[in-house]
């Protein structure tokens, strides 16, 4: 079966680290392409290619002021990666679980060794 297009795929669009990276800078506030190359240290080219692939999944929102274009994040987009992602949070949660108790458990061994150790005299 053939992968769904960038430009079409919400998650396939989210995959590549840049334009995540992208989404971040954005959610915080509305930006020119050319803040957003100075902020991600890359080419004009490849940011406003991104871009287009964020527009075109509804992921980023574009408003014209005059000759310049400002990008902002379009957040309510992105529920259907939150939705599947949050199925994950009980596993996580579950695991962090484990780990206090598993912590918790070794400091009680601990207090309980050191205080029935002897004490060194002087």
């Amino acid at each position: 079966m053939a992968r769904a297009a960038t430009t079409s795929d919400v998650f396939n669009a989210v995959a590549e680290p840049r334009r995540r990276e992208i989404l971040t800078l954005l959610v915080v506030k509305e930006l020119p392409v050319g803040a957003i190359v100075t902020a991600l240290r890359l080419d004009q080219p490849a940011v406003s290619k991104h871009l287009r692939v964020l527009r075109d999944v509804g992921l980023v929102n574009v408003r014209r002021n005059g000759r310049h274009k400002f990008y902002s994040t379009n957040a309510p987009a992105l529920r259907p990666v939150h939705e599947w992602a949050e199925t994950f949070e009980r596993y996580w949660k579950n695991q962090l679980s484990r780990i206090k108790e598993r912590a918790e458990t070794n400091m009680k061994r601990i207090r309980e060794t050191d205080q029935n150790s002897p004490e060194e005299k002087s």
